[in-house]
């Protein structure tokens, strides 16, 4: 095995990390595809998901950059590769320690903010940048606030969400739970914590966990996760555990714990969970024009999110760049690409 040398930009936005490659610069693999959910495709590979790629030369650097010992189990990234014609900046392929994802909202938090930092879209020094980028479920935009010659938040605009089914019974080992399903780039399953005896809190994380993980394994195949674009677009991506917190003057309050893809937990509030949270708040008449969804994170960090009009979500944090890194895999290297905990 032969793994070239990879160059990352690692950001993390409210806390959730983001390790950034830039193949339309420096092409280690090539990554076929006329539009960005292609070459989605072509990462996953003939016969594989996105929770498991079939192994090829992308696949190797995806694990050698998620896996330890040069990432870890919580480690997030993403393939910027050519956008889908010339709308947008530039497209980017998602992935985590199981494979990829079509949608991220911390990761396009990043990006925008990668794109401001490098030069790639031009930013004022006061006022707003927009930064348009392909992913998997669509066009997204990254607006990155500046004031003073600095970055000082990032709102990012998702595709339009979509509540598919409310109240899905889902027996699982702590009770029955009832489950609302919405489409918002990637498909969410949401499920108030209390339901099941548990609070959002780190303490609570395995037991958590383990809901999330049961829930997403009792949805597969379920009509309700299926969506109309086809089979990459379909099944429960992430399981987001909710608690209800006392309104702000501004609308609701909830904290989460989402657990995506084969238990990996979000350290952010996650910005794609957080469009799926506007949808059903909004249905259920509790977040109205004007009004602000503050979503906490398990580990205290902040996403505000509202709804615009065409089932639209914006969700508004922080990004910050963590360093700059060349990853090696020596081939006598017995570990290879690594190994996960």
């Amino acid at each position: 095995m032969t793994v070239p040398p990879v160059r990352t930009t690692d950001y993390h936005a409210a806390g959730e990390p983001f390790r950034i490659v830039d193949l339309t610069r420096e092409p280690v693999v090539p990554v076929p595809g006329d539009t960005v959910a292609e070459r989605c495709a072509t990462a996953i590979g003939p016969g594989g998901s996105g929770t498991a790629p079939r192994r090829g030369p992308l696949e190797d650097v995806r694990r050698m950059l998620v896996q330890e010992p040069r990432g870890h189990a919580g480690m997030y990234g993403g393939f910027v590769v050519p956008p889908d014609d010339d709308g947008a900046h530039f497209g980017v392929l998602f992935w985590h320690k199981d494979g990829y994802s079509t949608a991220c909202g911390h990761g396009a938090m990043a990006l925008g903010v990668w794109a401001v930092d490098t030069g790639r879209v031009a930013a004022p020094d006061d006022g707003d940048a927009r930064v348009r980028i392909d992913v998997p479920s669509g066009r997204v935009t990254a607006t990155v606030h500046r004031a003073g010659g600095r970055t000082t938040g990032v709102t990012f605009r998702n595709v339009p969400a979509r509540v598919a089914a409310r109240k899905v019974p889902v027996a699982t080992t702590l009770g029955l739970a009832e489950v609302d399903i919405v489409h918002a780039g990637a498909c969410y399953a949401s499920v108030a914590a209390r339901d099941l005896g548990l609070d959002v809190s780190r303490e609570a994380l395995p037991a958590l966990v383990r809901a999330g993980r049961e829930i997403r394994a009792a949805l597969a195949g379920h009509p309700a996760t299926w969506h109309p674009g086809g089979a990459l677009l379909s099944g429960v991506y992430g399981v987001v555990l909710y608690a209800e917190l006392p309104d702000t003057p501004f609308g609701p309050h909830q904290r989460n714990a989402t657990v995506f893809a084969d238990g990996q937990v979000d350290r952010s509030p996650c910005g794609s969970g957080t469009s799926a949270r506007l949808a059903l708040l909004a249905e259920d008449g509790r977040l109205g024009p004007g009004e602000d969804l503050l979503h906490e994170s398990v580990t205290g960090t902040v996403f505000t999110g509202r709804m615009l009009p065409g089932a639209v979500t914006e969700v508004t944090g922080t990004a910050y760049r963590t360093g700059e890194h060349t990853f090696l895999a020596d081939p006598h290297d017995p570990l290879g690409t690594g190994f996960l905990l």
